[in-house]
């Protein structure tokens, strides 16, 4: 008997504190880290929005500018074309503001389409940054 009560190992009556102390730390650490990655994140989204908008209304208006510069088209055919790649791409709120010009490129006539519209945060509303997007083409000649 003697061997067995030698392999026990001795109670302390010691607790260890630190263990009681971390509960729910997870929660409090999980709360600080999404207080720093949420607005990281939510700027991520809304940079990408805005690019995803000035390059859909860039594109729009170089395709409205070959059109409007197309032989047998005029100005009106160009901002059409431009009002509906835009609608078909973002939303038709984006193709408020275009305005379709002739202007000289080099001493040749040509065309340019310029689209202004305001990107709003996150899509929902309040304020919003004002993009300009602008589309050229020199215009065929019979």
């Amino acid at each position: 008997m003697a061997w067995a009560e030698r392999r026990r190992p001795r109670r302390t009556a010691r607790r260890t504190p630190a263990r009681r102390d971390q509960r729910g730390s997870a929660v409090v650490d999980f709360v600080l880290v999404l207080v720093v990655l949420l607005p990281l994140f939510a700027g991520i989204v809304q940079v990408a929005l805005v690019l995803h908008v000035r390059n859909t209304l860039t594109s729009a208006a170089s395709e409205g500018a070959r059109e409007a510069a197309a032989y047998d088209r005029d100005l009106a055919d160009g901002e059409d074309r431009t009002r509906k790649e835009i609608a078909n791409a973002v939303a038709n709120r984006f193709a408020e503001g275009v305005r379709v010009e002739e202007y000289v490129v080099d001493g040749r006539p040509g065309v340019r389409v310029t689209v202004e519209a305001e990107v709003p945060a996150f899509g929902l509303g309040g304020p919003g940054i004002r993009l300009t997007a602008r589309g050229h083409a020199v215009e065929e000649s019979p």
